[in-house]
C-alpha cells in the first residue's frame, strides 16, 4: 500500500529538489575533499582564493568526518568554520547570500553560525580556526 504523503513532507521534498536542481552548476556547492593531522585541518589561503575576501566561503569534507564544513571569510577579516548540519532535524544546509539556510524547514544563520531564524533553536556547531603563516588551521577536536 502507498504511503500518504503529508503536507510538510511534500513541502520539504519539492524545496529540497527545487534547490538541488537551481543550485546543481554553482561552484559554492563544490565540496573539496582535506585530510586532517591531527585533528586539524590546513588550509593555505592562497590555494582558496575564494576565501582571500570577507563574504567568500568554500565547504569541505575532511576524511573521517561525516558531513562536510562550512568555511567561511567574515566580514571582520575573520574566519569561522562550521557544521553544515542544521540543528533543528540534521540537513544540510546552504550558503545563500550573506545567510545560512536550511532548504527543509526555513531555518536561517548569520555567516558566523549565529542563529538567525528557526525552527532551530541552536546556532550551528562551530570548530576553532586560527592562522598561522597564511595557513588556516581548523580544529575539528573541539566544537564552541
Amino acid at each position: 500500500m502507498p504511503r500518504s504523503l503529508d503536507r510538510r513532507r511534500f513541502v520539504a521534498l519539492t524545496a529540497s529538489a527545487f534547490v538541488a536542481g537551481a543550485t546543481g552548476g554553482c561552484a559554492s556547492i563544490q565540496t573539496v575533499p582535506v585530510t586532517p593531522a591531527d585533528g586539524r585541518v590546513h588550509l593555505s589561503i592562497r590555494n582558496y582564493p575564494q576565501l582571500s575576501a570577507p563574504g567568500g566561503h568554500l565547504r569541505v569534507q575532511p576524511n573521517g568526518i561525516p558531513s562536510p564544513v562550512l568555511v567561511m571569510r567574515l566580514e571582520d577579516g575573520d574566519y569561522a568554520a562550521l557544521s553544515s548540519i542544521c540543528t533543528h532535524l540534521e540537513c544540510v544546509v546552504n550558503v545563500e547570500g550573506p545567510r545560512i539556510v536550511c532548504p527543509c524547514h526555513g531555518s536561517e544563520f548569520d555567516r558566523d553560525g549565529s542563529l538567525l531564524e528557526g525552527p532551530a533553536e541552536r546556532p550551528l556547531t562551530r570548530y576553532p580556526t586560527m592562522i598561522e603563516g597564511g595557513v588556516l588551521v581548523i580544529d575539528l577536536t573541539t566544537t564552541t
